[in-house]
């Protein structure tokens, strides 16, 4: 792990992997980091690291990285500038971008940024947007008070009583992964992290087409946070995109390996 010093914040990261490849940059989700990814990782980066320098850092506000200062540094828009101040800081030229989540958002108003410096686009889990993400915003206020008042309590409540994702249904260990990591957090900064997520939305539709570049998007059935509709939309807007959903583990599964081919394509 390194740190570096970037737009008034500190942001740990690390560069993995070597070769001619063009470099791989890829984000976590909301609440997570590379540590928590390294426990429940969704796509194997190791594997990714095959040719190529795979870049992970942890987003302002998460992980190792310091804190948000005021929530609308939270925005994916303003996430979307530190990881292109830490892509020009590292001399990477080219690069492909990915992500989980809030990953995706940020890749893909990166993306708007670079232009033709992006080869490339995984888009995993894409979260709620455009329409369908004013009753999410509510719902990050609440649980930000919730956070502020009562702990990590309701949140761990909802992590033991909601359905996981479709993937994880038979999945105990999903559950557990998710408690442990709650319980672990520090509550102020996850309430920052909900109240920055409040002013977080993707790029504008009309803006996405301009995005030529292949796109993979890989989604999963069952989870309100990250519905299929915004996958399929976004299959829609991006002119050279595909859409893979997953209902099953086993279809989940198969996601690693599809994006190394997609990579090496």
């Amino acid at each position: 792990m390194t740190m570096i010093r970037l737009r008034d914040c500190d942001f740990a990261y690390d560069l993995s992997g070597v070769g001619p490849a063009t470099p791989f940059v890829w984000g976590h989700g909301l609440t997570s980091s590379r540590a928590s990814e390294n426990r429940m990782p969704l796509v194997d980066l190791s594997l990714l690291a095959t040719g190529r320098q795979v870049l992970r850092y942890d987003a302002r506000g998460h992980g190792e990285s310091g804190d948000l200062i005021w929530p609308e540094q939270g925005a994916w828009s303003e996430l979307a500038l530190d990881q292109i101040a830490l892509i020009n800081e590292l001399g990477l030229d080219k690069v492909a971008l990915g992500g989980a989540s809030m990953g995706t958002a940020t890749a893909l108003h990166t993306a708007l940024h670079l232009g033709d410096r992006v080869e490339k686009l995984i888009l995993t889990i894409p979260p709620t947007a455009w329409a369908s993400r004013a009753d999410q915003i509510g719902l990050y206020e609440q649980m930000a008070q919730a956070v502020e008042t009562q702990g990590v309590a309701p949140l761990v409540y909802g992590a033991k009583t909601m359905p996981p994702p479709d993937p994880f249904i038979d999945d105990a260990e999903y559950v557990e992964r998710r408690v442990e990591g709650l319980e672990a957090a520090d509550t102020a900064r996850l309430a920052s992290m909900f109240r920055g997520a409040g002013h977080a939305d993707l790029p504008a539709e009309d803006a996405l087409p301009a995005l030529t570049m292949p796109a993979l998007i890989l989604a999963w059935t069952g989870d309100t946070g990250h519905p299929v509709s915004t996958a399929e939309r976004l299959g829609e807007l991006l002119p050279n995109s595909a859409v893979v959903l997953a209902s099953a583990r086993a279809e989940l599964d198969t996601w690693t390996q599809r994006c190394v081919d997609f990579l090496n394509g």
